[in-house]
């Protein structure tokens, strides 16, 4: 089980998440809505890591998202829009990057409109419908992912918790194609301030 922890803003913050969760993704938000939103200037003040850096992205246009793999050293794109499998198929021309798509989830998911992606991205990510593009920490159904029918990888997000471990870890066992969990805001003592004991208990839970 990977985890992977978005809304990353804090230099101090973020080094002690390196140092005691070592996560295996950190996420920087790019888009300008969000509380999270990561300014140019932190580039110069991020920590030293191996630890492969997710930049989100919101319907923004390839030179943006240029721009920011560059000052970031972005290892991973996620695509938390509308963005067209046109956009996602010269983008992945452009950076050579891995893309994710995230997938907004109401009351149910037609299965068919994730299929031009497939091919196209390394994993779906599969988030609680917000008109804030994610970060609301409230969860939907996940029973409806037991039907999810392709072979691409996906992860879980949406108002996870630490008393989500056993649930998450039920899902799993159900879905070989589950690689992983975002976590996000109910990790937080405020927007991009993470608890880090929270989350070191979390993954001893899920990772035991």
């Amino acid at each position: 089980m990977k985890i992977k922890v978005c809304g990353m803003r804090d230099p101090e913050n973020i080094q002690h998440l390196i140092d005691v969760v070592k996560p295996d993704w950190i996420g920087l938000i790019f888009y300008s809505k969000s509380k999270r939103y990561v300014s140019a200037d932190l580039a110069e003040l991020f920590p030293e890591t191996d630890i492969a850096k997710v930049g989100v992205f919101v319907n923004e246009t390839i030179e943006f998202v240029l721009s920011k793999i560059d000052e970031f050293s972005l290892s991973v794109i996620q695509l938390h829009g509308n963005e067209s499998p046109e956009y996602v198929r010269e983008l992945k021309l452009k950076t050579g990057k891995k893309l994710w798509k995230v997938v907004s989830v109401g009351d149910s998911i037609d299965w068919e409109t994730l299929r031009d992606y497939v091919g196209l991205v390394e994993n779906f990510l599969f988030d609680t419908a917000t008109p804030n593009h994610g970060g609301s920490g409230k969860r939907f159904n996940w029973q409806i992912l037991e039907s999810y029918p392709f072979e691409t990888g996906f992860l879980l997000s949406g108002g996870i918790d630490e008393e989500s471990a056993s649930e998450i870890l039920s899902l799993a066992g159900k879905m070989p194609q589950m690689v992983g969990v975002d976590l996000n805001s109910k990790f937080e003592y405020a927007p991009g301030l993470k608890n880090i004991e929270k989350l070191k208990s979390f993954k001893e839970k899920v990772r035991p």
